[in-house]
């Protein structure tokens, strides 16, 4: 099932391998802003509070932006909507941050079956090395993302039906990768500031809705 912005309603990343992969990664999920700081206890911003569901708290919805309508990225949007009358910026944009979350958990779970109809081929294949390296070298990822602050349309582009545009997430994560011991090789237990680029893109006018995660980028 498919909700009309775009997204599925049940669906909505050894020495020179080594290097090669944390280049990749970096290049595929983004990177923290500034310099890492080596392991040290939980501190930093949490969350805002929210709902609470299952026992769980619930973080409030981010802050989204759509871009100025008068402007080149929302008359391409516009030229979009001309092309595939299902397609709704706004619906778009919290499908988006809903795939976001979906999309950072799931890779840090491994779960390949949950990022494969999310994310183009080339992205899947990228992801998948390094979820396949990670499990080779007996290491598990943590990822526990606290909050998505701002969600924000800053590019669009349009060729033929083919259709990509770029959102903007900023985020709080908590991201550590450990040794089969625990020990922990890569990541912070303090909770950092992200912001990352992801391109989207889609076929307008096809039966398929999905809008799948074609690159990413640090911002």
């Amino acid at each position: 099932m498919q909700a009309s912005g775009g997204f599925p309603i049940d669906l909505i990343l050894f020495a020179m391998i080594a290097a090669f992969l944390v280049l990749r990664l970096r290049s595929i999920l983004g990177k923290r802003a500034g310099l890492e700081p080596a392991p040290t206890p939980a501190s930093g911003p949490v969350a805002r509070s929210g709902r609470v569901v299952d026992g769980r708290a619930e973080a409030p919805a981010a802050t989204r932006k759509l871009p100025d309508a008068a402007g080149p990225v929302g008359r391409t949007m516009a030229a979009m909507q001309a092309l595939d009358r299902r397609f709704d910026p706004a619906l778009f944009l919290a499908g988006a941050e809903h795939a976001f979350r979906m999309i950072v958990e799931a890779f840090a779970a491994g779960d390949r079956d949950r990022l494969r109809p999310l994310l183009t081929p080339d992205t899947f294949a990228a992801f998948e090395s390094v979820i396949a390296a990670r499990q080779t070298a007996g290491q598990s990822q943590r990822t526990d993302l606290r909050s998505i602050d701002e969600v924000t349309i800053t590019d669009a582009h349009l060729a033929g039906t083919a259709a990509n545009i770029t959102v903007r997430f900023v985020s709080d994560q908590v991201n550590i990768t450990t040794d089969a011991a625990g020990a922990p090789v890569m990541g912070t237990d303090a909770v950092t500031e992200i912001h990352d680029m992801w391109e989207f893109a889609r076929v307008l006018g096809q039966p398929d809705l999905t809008w799948r995660l074609a690159s990413a980028r640090s911002a």
